[in-house]
């Protein structure tokens, strides 16, 4: 009997600190894409961070923030953040290589259905796939925040 009892405090004690968690993380996610969503058409505009124009990181820092979450402020920085992934999920970050000088380049919100949220040079804050044919090869990974 005392077994089984620990055995459900213990179980308790799990999901009373886990649940919490994962309900936050889908909000901020959530909110997140909800943000960038609102700021589809903003221009491009390099160093951006605001709704008179963003850049991608930008763009993904400001989004997050009106979450909840503080991200650093440039795409290499954000690469250093989190836990990268290979199974995408609505909120992730995911990461691109679009010049030969560094290793990470552009930042967009993953937004499900093969889809991603980002600014781009080319139409501002817009959507896209990730097939594209720019896009694709140029993907280097996502990290979950």
């Amino acid at each position: 009997m005392l077994k089984k009892f620990m055995a459900v405090l213990l179980m308790t004690t799990m999901l009373t600190t886990i649940l919490p968690t994962m309900g936050e993380a889908a909000y901020y996610h959530t909110k997140a894409i909800s943000v960038a969503k609102s700021n589809i058409g903003v221009p491009y505009k390099w160093g951006g961070t605001s709704t008179s124009g963003f850049d991608c990181s930008g763009l993904v820092k400001y989004s997050f923030g009106k979450a909840g979450k503080t991200l650093p402020r440039t795409t290499t920085e954000m690469w250093t953040k989190g836990t990268k992934v290979s199974s995408l999920q609505p909120g992730d970050l995911v990461f691109y290589k679009t010049s030969s000088v560094s290793r990470v380049s552009h930042v967009g919100i993953y937004i499900g259905s093969g889809k991603f949220i980002h600014s781009a040079s080319s139409k501002g804050v817009s959507i896209a796939y990730l097939s594209n044919s720019y896009w694709k090869p140029r993907y280097v990974g996502a990290k979950r925040i």
